[in-house]
């Protein structure tokens, strides 16, 4: 659902999609080929918050802010089911691991990846190409070419998602039984530790 709040109205690109499920309130700015899952709060009630191109934000996770504070998710950053943006800026091409939480004035930078549950405590600042895991987080090490390139492939597939929910995206009734026929997920994404095993 779409909210305005003190007369700010948010802006989506056409391109973009936003799940009914979701809620984006007021000073909120999403650039083309978003995806916001089902169960994310996007609050601009208080600050501004813009999305960048290719930017998603996934099931239940929040982006919220201070009074007065301006946050910026910039282009192809991945944002996992469940994470917490609290006030924090977010480089171009990053991944913010599930359930992991980002404070106030903490600026992760380009392709930088944060850990599943990881705590970014307020005013934490990370260069480019960091790995950043735990609590408090900090940076283990640098980001390989390889982690990079798995990152933005799956970053891909959220692009290509807003269009697939406008295209295919239905309510409908449960099915009663299992069809004779149901189709096969297609095996089209390996898990990094997949593709490290494979070699």
């Amino acid at each position: 659902m779409i909210y305005s709040f003190k007369g700010h109205i948010p802006v989506v690109h056409q391109s973009s999609f936003v799940h009914p499920l979701a809620a984006v309130t007021g000073n909120v700015i999403i650039g083309k080929n978003c995806y916001i899952g089902p169960g994310a709060a996007i609050r601009g009630d208080w600050g501004e918050i813009i999305l960048e191109d290719g930017v998603n934000v996934q099931e239940n996770c929040t982006v919220h802010m201070f009074p007065g504070k301006s946050i910026v998710l910039k282009e192809g950053a991945h944002v996992g089911h469940g994470a917490v943006i609290h006030g924090a800026n977010l480089g171009r091409n990053c991944l913010i691991g599930m359930n992991s939480v980002i404070m106030d004035d903490a600026q992760i930078g380009d392709e930088c990846i944060v850990g599943a549950m990881a705590f970014v405590k307020a005013e934490a600042k990370f260069g480019n190409r960091q790995l950043i895991v735990g609590n408090p987080a900090k940076s283990i090490k640098e980001v390989s070419e390889e982690m990079i390139v798995w990152k933005t492939a799956g970053t891909k597939l959220y692009q290509q998602l807003p269009a697939d929910c406008h295209e295919s995206l239905r309510e409908v009734a449960s099915l009663r039984e299992v069809p004779a026929h149901r189709p096969k997920q297609e095996d089209f994404y390996k898990t990094l530790q997949e593709l490290k095993t494979k070699k």
